[in-house]
C-alpha cells in the first residue's frame, strides 16, 4: 500500500511538473493605476495558489481556535463545591 500512495505521489509530481514546463511563457497581472507585474504564468498561478491559502487559513483560523477553547474548557476539572453545599441535595 505505501507503494501505491509514492506511485501516485510521482505521477501526480510529474504532471505538475509538465504543466509548469508547458507554461513558461511570460504573461502580465494589471492592477490599478498602471502598475503590471511581468511573470511566467506557471508562478502567477503558483503565487495566486498560496494566495487563496493563506486566505483560507486565515480565514478558518478563528473558528479552529474557538473551537479548541471550547474543548479545552469542557476537559477541566470542575471547581470543587463550597463547603456547606451537598452533592445531589
Amino acid at each position: 500500500m505505501r507503494y501505491v500512495g509514492w506511485a501516485v505521489k510521482a505521477v501526480l509530481f510529474l504532471l505538475l511538473l509538465g504543466f509548469a514546463v508547458k507554461n513558461t511563457d511570460m504573461t502580465v497581472v494589471r492592477y490599478y493605476l498602471g502598475i503590471e507585474w511581468r511573470a511566467p504564468l506557471v508562478f502567477v498561478l503558483l503565487v495566486t495558489f498560496a494566495a487563496g491559502v493563506l486566505l483560507g487559513v486565515a480565514a478558518s483560523a478563528s473558528w479552529v481556535f474557538r473551537e479548541r477553547r471550547d474543548a479545552q474548557a469542557l476537559r477541566r476539572p470542575e471547581a470543587p463545591l463550597p463547603q456547606g453545599f451537598e452533592e445531589g441535595a
